[in-house]
This record gives structure tokens, sequence and C-alpha cells, in this order.
């Protein structure tokens, strides 16, 4: 028939047109919709049946919770080998993490209570990847699927680098009777990837302050991950040394300061991404300096706040070594002759 001899130009003429997209499987947090098309062959049709694409790629609120969290509880009030449990979502499964693996509450009780997640359950924690009929599927930061795009080091989607720096520098301890804390180093709003090794007998100690200018301290006392202001912390406390890890971006100005406690020395290795937020810009050029018979006039450079759109004092930019200070223009201006 003229279809078939048509298919072996085109394999897809055997096919029905896809069908409209199906409604999103979340409503935030990035779902997953599908497409489906019908084989018109009384043969099998080359290729696949189904298309999927990303949607609801909007952050759900923080109340929402994680989605693969909210799958576990849904079994809280269903009974286990005759008993109800709390379920905890276990994250991370390298060999399977398309199941929806739970932990009792309390307990080493690990259970798969689902094979699959439901679309939109993203594979791993610290990934935008996501879980389709069962099966990782990559997403890059475009919220494309299959799509290989990624953040660069400043967490700009397909950036270039260009709009932080990497930091990185030792702090060691210098004993004294009277001094009793120092600061390591500060880490301003907007910083990444930062980490932080203590060794020595010595203890790290956190100070914030909001943009809005509001205080904390935080004694890092216990291994553990918690919030400071909206930035997630992981801490690890040995007794030797201490490890201290921040992904961000950071949500506020951080101080981090070494609480001296024991007779040796202490030394703090820093790492992280920081923001530049400070950039000059060129002015308008300046008022000719004559108003007839041929002037001139100079453009300038001042440095400009990226967070809060003000011109700010020049020092803010000489901080930056890779911000070049751009040279003053000039040109001629109101060349018309005097009147006699």
């Amino acid at each position: 028939s003229s279809r078939t001899a048509r298919s072996e130009e085109d394999p897809d003429s055997l096919w029905d047109a896809w069908g409209s997209w199906s409604e999103c499987s979340r409503t935030c947090g990035g779902g997953a919709s599908y497409s489906l098309r019908r084989c018109l062959s009384s043969k099998t049709c080359e290729g696949r049946n189904i298309r999927y694409r990303t949607c609801s790629n909007v952050d759900c609120p923080p109340e929402a919770g994680d989605f693969r969290a909210q799958q576990c509880s849904a079994h809280n009030d269903v009974k286990y080998q005759g008993q109800l449990y709390e379920w905890l979502p276990v994250s991370n499964d390298p060999d399977n993490p398309c199941s929806l693996k739970c932990q009792a509450r309390g307990t080493a009780l690990v259970v798969e209570l689902a094979p699959k997640v439901l679309d939109g359950t993203r594979c791993y924690t610290e990934s935008l990847d996501m879980c389709i009929s069962g099966l990782c599927q990559i997403v890059g930061c475009d919220h494309q699927l299959g799509s290989a795009v990624k953040e660069d080091n400043c967490g700009v989607c397909n950036g270039d680098g260009s709009t932080c720096r990497l930091v990185r520098g030792q702090y060691k301890s210098q004993l004294s009777a009277s001094k009793l804390v120092d600061t390591v180093v500060a880490i301003p709003y907007g910083s990444r990837q930062v980490r932080l090794l203590l060794k020595g007998p010595d203890h790290l100690h956190l100070e914030t302050k909001t943009l809005q200018g509001v205080k904390s301290e935080n004694s890092l006392s216990t291994t553990g991950s918690f919030l400071v202001e909206n930035s997630s912390i992981d801490f690890q406390k040995f007794p030797d040394k201490e490890i201290l890890r921040m992904s961000g971006p950071l949500t506020a100005d951080f101080t981090i300061k070494i609480l001296y406690a024991g007779a040796a020395d202490s030394s703090v290795q820093f790492i992280f991404y920081q923001p530049i937020i400070h950039r000059w810009r060129e002015t308008d050029f300046f008022p000719c300096s004559a108003s007839c018979g041929g002037g001139y006039q100079l453009t300038s450079a001042e440095c400009f706040d990226l967070r809060s759109n003000r011109v700010v004092a020049d020092q803010y930019c000489h901080y930056y070594p890779e911000n070049i200070k751009p040279k003053p223009k000039l040109q001629e201006c109101n060349l018309d002759p005097c009147p006699a």
C-alpha cells in the first residue's frame, strides 16, 4: 500500500499524530507530563508510543516538604506486618534510585513500599534528574529532559564562571593568654560550595548577619545537618578535627570564628566561591569643558553594587583583582566657533 511504501522513507508515517499532553504529575518542584500516539500498522511500529517532558518547574514552598518523604508518609496509616510505623524516605540508593524505599522511624527496618516512585521524584537529593516510569532520566539545569546543561560554580545555568571567584586560604592560630576567640574568614552572602577543615584542639564558631542586619551566633557543638538563617549546614566533629560544609548559596553574611580550647596550635583550611557583587560601570560623558570653540569631555568609572543597584565607594571594586577599572574616554565637543 502507499502508506507502507511511504514508511520506508519516513518511519514515523505508520504512527498516528501525537496526542495532547497529560496533566503534570506534580504542581511544583518539577514533574513529568506525557503524550501518547497510536500505531496504525498491523505490524509493530518503530519507535516509542509515549514521550515525556518536564513541567511545574517552580520551587515548592518550604512547608510542602520533600516529594519522596510525602510518598513514604502516605503509608503511615497502613499496617506493615500487623504494625503501624512512621515511614521516612531512604534517599540516594545507587542501585535503584527510583524505587520507594522507606525506613521506620526509630528502627533499622528499611522496606521497599513501592517498586516505583511517582513520576517527577528526584533520583538523588542533590540532582535535578527525575524518575519517570521507574527509570532515572537526566534533566539539565534548563529543566529539559535529556539535557546535559549544567550550572557553573557560580550557580549560573550554562554559565562561564565569570560571576564569581574562587577564594581559598589557610588560617593558623596564634596561642596567647589574652585571646580566646579569633576570626578565621568572612564569607559573604551568596557564596557557594563552602568547605572548612579545622585540624587541632580548637573549635569552629559561626556568626551570621542577614541583609536586614539581623545577627545570630551558633556554637557548632555536635555533628549533624541543620539550618542557620535558611542556609543548610553539614557539620562533623571529631576529637582532633572539625569539618564544615555549606553548598549555598548562603542567605546571610557568615563570619567563621575559632574558639581557643587547647594548648596546641590549630589550622583551618577554607575554600569557597564568592559572588562578584561589585563591578565597575562606565559613566556617561561629563559636560563639555567649553560651550563653544572646541572643548573636551571625559567619561569616568563608578563602582556599582549589583545586589542593591547602587553606586558605592571605589574600594569595594578594588577588592576583586579581576575587576579592572575602565580607562577614561576623551572626546572633543562643542566644535562650533564662538560668536564674534
